[in-house]
């Protein structure tokens, strides 16, 4: 996990993912998804992206527009990067229908 602020890594941590870094089991995670009848249509197929227990904020990292987050795990053949943009404020109204 790294985190690019222009041409430096401003954070970088190892990534830690696995069951033994997460705060629930898989089993509890498949019984509280599959419980749900739209989950379970034959033929479907699905994918969970768990995360992992590594946080950029708890080292006091704040980010900018700008910054380059990226995941890099050896069973990927390239690591993942997403730039961090933050949208305007817009306008909206809410009427009831």
């Amino acid at each position: 996990m790294r985190i690019h602020r222009g041409n430096a890594v401003l954070w970088e941590k190892p990534f830690l993912s696995g069951e033994a870094n997460m705060c629930h089991s898989l089993a509890n995670l498949e019984h509280h998804h599959f419980k749900y009848a739209q989950f379970r249509r034959p033929g479907d197929v699905h994918v969970h992206f768990m995360g992992t227990a590594t946080l950029s904020f708890s080292d006091g990292i704040e980010t900018r527009p700008g910054d380059v987050f990226e995941v890099e795990a050896a069973p990927f053949l390239t690591p993942v990067r997403n730039p961090l943009a933050i949208e305007a404020p817009a306008s909206v109204t809410v009427r009831s229908l």
